[in-house]
C-alpha cells in the first residue's frame, strides 16, 4: 500500500488505518496485529513511522506492545462508541500534533463536599483520577475523571495512563451513550500550576458517560488551555 504525505504526515495515515482495522473487528479483541516489519513492507515507510503509529494507538488504548510477545488488540467497544466523542483528539494526531498524557495518579474524594450533584449517582465518595496531557511538550489538558467506586481502579499510574474506558469495559460495563458539556472557568490554583499558566479564565468541558442501563459511570471535569491549540470540532456531511 503507497501512502502519500498530500493527505498528512505518513504516521497518522497508518495509525488511522490500523484504527479502522480494530474498530471493524480485522483485528479482534485479544489478537495480535502484524509486525512492525510486516507493516512496514505493506505501507512502504519507515520502521520509525510505524512505532510513532503503533505509539499513537496505544496511547488512545487501543493496543498494548508486550516486549517478546507482540502489539496485542484492546477491547474496542468502548473506543468504537467513544469515535464521536473523540474526533479531537484524533483531528490533533491527524494533523501531526503529538499529544500525550504526561501524568496520572488517582485518590478517593468527598463527594458531598467537592460534587453534592453527583451523590445520587456514585454514593458519598467516589475514585478520582486526575491526568496530565501535554501538546507538543507543553501541557495543554488538565482531566479528572470521577468514576463510582464499584469499579475497580489500578493504583499503578502507567496503567492509568491507557484507556479509562478499557479498564472499565474490562469489568463488563458496557457505555451506551456520553454527554457533553463546555463552558469558560477559573479553574483552582493547582490545576492552572500543573498547566504552567496563570490563573485566568479557560474552555471547560465536561463529560458524562452512561452504561446501558443509562447508569452514570463516569464523570469528567477537562480544562484547555487553548493558547496553544483551538478545540476543533468536525462536522461529517
Amino acid at each position: 500500500m503507497k501512502l502519500t504525505l498530500k493527505k498528512g504526515p505518513l504516521y497518522a495515515q497508518v495509525q488511522e488505518i490500523l484504527r479502522n482495522r480494530i474498530v471493524s473487528g480485522k483485528y479482534p479483541k485479544g489478537s495480535l496485529i502484524p509486525s512492525e516489519v510486516e507493516l512496514k513492507e505493506e505501507f512502504d515507510v519507515s520502521l520509525i513511522t510505524i512505532r510513532r503509529a503503533v505509539e499513537q494507538l496505544s496511547n488512545q488504548g487501543y493496543v498494548e506492545k508486550k516486549s517478546g510477545i507482540g502489539t496485542t488488540v484492546l477491547d474496542n467497544y468502548a473506543i468504537s462508541k467513544l469515535s464521536k466523542g473523540q474526533r479531537f483528539s484524533q483531528h490533533l494526531i491527524e494533523e501531526g500534533y503529538e499529544l500525550k498524557k504526561e501524568s496520572a495518579s488517582i485518590l478517593t474524594v468527598d463527594l458531598l463536599e467537592n460534587y453534592p450533584e453527583l451523590v445520587d449517582d456514585f454514593g458519598a465518595t467516589c475514585h478520582c483520577v486526575e491526568r496530565l496531557y501535554t501538546l507538543e511538550g507543553k501541557p495543554y489538558i488538565h482531566f479528572k475523571h470521577f468514576i463510582t467506586k464499584d469499579i475497580m481502579l489500578p493504583n499503578d499510574s502507567e496503567v492509568l495512563l491507557g484507556s479509562l474506558y478499557e479498564i472499565i469495559s474490562e469489568q463488563g460495563i458496557k457505555f451506551n451513550r456520553f454527554k457533553d458539556e463546555f463552558g469558560i472557568e477559573v479553574p483552582d490554583a493547582s490545576i492552572t500550576d500543573q498547566l504552567q499558566l496563570e490563573q485566568k479564565p479557560l474552555l471547560k468541558r465536561i463529560r458524562y458517560s452512561y452504561d446501558i442501563n443509562d447508569q452514570l459511570i463516569e464523570f469528567s471535569v477537562g480544562y484547555y488551555n487553548t493558547d496553544i491549540h483551538k478545540y476543533v470540532v468536525n462536522f461529517d456531511v
